[in-house]
């Protein structure tokens, strides 16, 4: 092929993908040097496999005949994914599918709005059906599994016709002892502009779901973060090594091995003093004492932070008298103070709210989707009386119908077809002594409120299929972005539920009401670890002027995105770290006219105006508070 066509294929990776299948369909054997150097072997492989680019996918179709079974079999992975997914799928899910696969490329779940999951199962985009190349060709799931490593397919790229429309993003998952255990992906409709910025939100977090899993599996061992930059503590990039009391490494993380330089046979079930030359006493010590111990190795410095470490293991821990003369740092901050800064009336609703917790009294939390339900609700069992006990969080709208019953009742074994061995413990048995967070609570199933009524009445719980009710001990906090006593008007909420869950009821702010909106980005950057990093004046008014459809949630992923996208030795934020998408929504958003103060006092007039002075309308058109609405009208001298 001549140099200068090889060139323009390689800028436009889907147009050389479209001459390949031309040729290929017309030749009947798939030229060399078109398409991208892991896209080529991928078709190559779906050749091999019998399979054409016309093969249709409807007679490809390989799937389980037990997906309940299938789904409990992974059922540690999947609930290892499911925070990452549900972000995911909140950031893009209105675009595309977010899919966790198993390591035969068998899709697991999906998340993503339903107007695409509806028509994708026509073409198996669906639980327990497989993706791998040979039943599906080039696509990223299947691709990934087989390369084990982070994979593009833009479009038609695929190497079947009838998914040539999508445009992919995948991650293997990598176990504790290097064994891949599963995908993650990314499926957006048409093709995808910014393929590196969707790589790396992808790469993020399938390493937070690998940490995720890494603590689960060595939760009864110690467990160490490094890093050689200390900032990346914490971080979804940081090493991860498990030990036992003797010291020795039991298991290492990709991340831990890049950063040592090391093979995972070179370090597993070598003691931590062979590698760094540090004994395991010592530096439990320094962590428990400091937070951050220094190690200095053959390799460089590395950082080490103590994220676990078992009860059992007691006779590892410092003295008691050298904790007591360690130096006091900083004050711990009471549970309450990082939600409510700078936010007045919250901190008062908060405040009463953790009142009524300690009295019995059950706290309904409303807000738009993003507002920070679980974290207010965390927050406030932190600050109860309840604190030391178990926090258990429910979310009515993520579980199936048909699961909702057995996840928070439980059940006895053989209550149905398929119930564990055993039996299982529900949500509500779960959290007592507690607190229990039913979230979204507005899209429990009518049929299934009457239950939860009864059972808030009475303070016991019977699991399905028989037995002794068990006497509950918890406090409750419900949770909704829904408009519950419309819902009651129209009689898809039970009126005696409402009043029973809203003892006391706590309005959270989104993120365009909020007063003290530095003060977020600071505190959130803080919670991130890197609170040695601003952000430029220029992006962070930009910022505050967003309307953030996705509130704190959102907020929370941009930084992450953008801290993701700097280099080492950067420590502010600017424009050059966000991703394209973002930055045209940024740039896209209406400009203000004039200083910030007049552009609120013409929105409002705009809206009184078109509501004819109703207050309450305007509030609504505008999307905040009526008191929100007058307390800004009356600082622009309005009434």
């Amino acid at each position: 092929m001549a140099p200068r066509l090889r060139q323009d294929l390689i800028s436009d990776p889907v147009h050389a993908a479209r001459v390949a299948r031309e040729r290929l369909q017309l030749e009947g054997e798939l030229p060399c040097g078109y398409l991208r150097d892991e896209i080529e072997a991928s078709w190559r492989r779906s050749l091999e496999a019998g399979l054409t680019n016309s093969s249709q996918s409807q007679q490809l179709i390989d799937e389980v005949n037990d997906l309940k079974g299938f789904r409990q079999q992974h059922e540690l992975l999947i609930h290892a994914a499911m925070p990452e997914i549900e972000q995911l799928a909140h950031q893009f899910g209105d675009q595309g599918l977010i899919m966790l696969a198993n390591s035969d490329a068998r899709i697991l779940a999906l998340e993503g709005s339903d107007d695409i999951i509806t028509p994708s199962r026509q073409l198996a985009l669906r639980q327990g059906v497989s993706w791998s190349e040979t039943h599906r060709g080039t696509n990223a799931i299947g691709t990934a599994v087989i390369e084990r490593r982070p994979i593009l397919i833009n479009e038609e790229e695929h190497f079947l016709d009838t998914v040539s429309h999508f445009s992919c993003t995948s991650s293997p998952l990598i176990d504790a002892s290097g064994q891949l255990i599963g995908v993650l992906d990314l499926t957006r409709i048409g093709r995808n502009s910014q393929p590196q910025d969707t790589l790396g939100v992808v790469q993020l977090a399938a390493r937070s779901i690998e940490g995720r899993l890494f603590a689960g599996q060595y939760q009864n061992q110690i467990v160490l973060a490094f890093h050689t930059r200390q900032q990346y503590l914490r971080s979804a990039w940081q090493g991860l090594v498990a030990l036992d009391e003797e010291g020795r490494l039991l298991a290492i993380n990709e991340q831990g091995c890049q950063l040592l330089g090391r093979s995972r046979e070179q370090i597993v079930n070598r003691t931590l003093n062979e590698l760094v030359g540090e004994k395991i006493g010592v530096l439990l010590n320094t962590c428990m004492r400091q937070r951050i111990a220094s190690v200095q190795t053959r390799a460089g410095e590395l950082f080490c932070e103590l994220l676990q470490f078992p009860k059992r293991l007691g006779g590892l821990s410092p003295n008691p008298k050298s904790i007591a003369s360690a130096p006091v740092t900083d004050r711990k901050p009471h549970p309450l103070e990082s939600f409510v800064a700078g936010e007045p009336r919250l901190q008062r609703s908060m405040t009463m709210a953790v009142k009524a917790l300690d009295q019995d009294i059950p706290v309904l939390l409303s807000g738009e989707t993003g507002s920070g339900k679980e974290v207010a609700a965390q927050a406030l069992h932190r600050s109860s009386s309840r604190a030391g006990e178990p926090f258990v969080a429910v979310n009515c709208a993520a579980i199936p119908e048909g699961l909702i019953e057995s996840e928070l009742f439980g059940y006895r074994e053989g209550a149905f077809t398929g119930s564990r061995k055993g039996g299982m413990v529900g949500r509500f048995q779960q959290a007592n002594g507690g607190t229990l967070f039913l979230d979204e609570i507005g899209d429990m199933p009518l049929s299934l409120q009457a239950r939860l009524l009864r059972v808030l009445q009475d303070r016991k719980v019977a699991p399905l299929g028989g037995g002794e009710e068990v006497a509950l001990d918890i406090a409750l906090i419900g949770a909704t972005h829904r408009n519950l006593k419309q819902m009651v008007a129209e009689g898809s909420f039970r009126e005696d539920l409402y009043y029973r869950l809203n003892g006391v009821c706590v309005r959270l702010p989104a993120l365009r009401e909020r007063n003290d909106f530095n003060g977020l980005c600071e505190r959130l950057l803080s919670q991130l670890r890197r609170s040695d990093v601003g952000i430029e004046p220029q992006l962070l008014q930009q910022l505050s002027e967003y309307h953030w459809p996705g509130n704190v949630r959102q907020l929370e992923m941009v930084l992450k995105v953008a801290l993701a996208f700097m280099e080492p030795e950067e420590t502010r934020l600017s424009e050059d770290h966000l991703s394209d998408e973002f930055l045209d929504e940024l740039v896209e958003a209406p400009a203000p006219c004039g200083t910030l103060q007049e552009t609120q006092e013409a929105l409002i007039r705009q809206a009184l105006e078109q509501q004819q002075g109703n207050v309450t309308a305007a509030a609504a058109e505008l999307g905040i508070s009526r008191a929100t609405l007058y307390r800004r009208m009356k600082s622009l001298g309005l009434v």
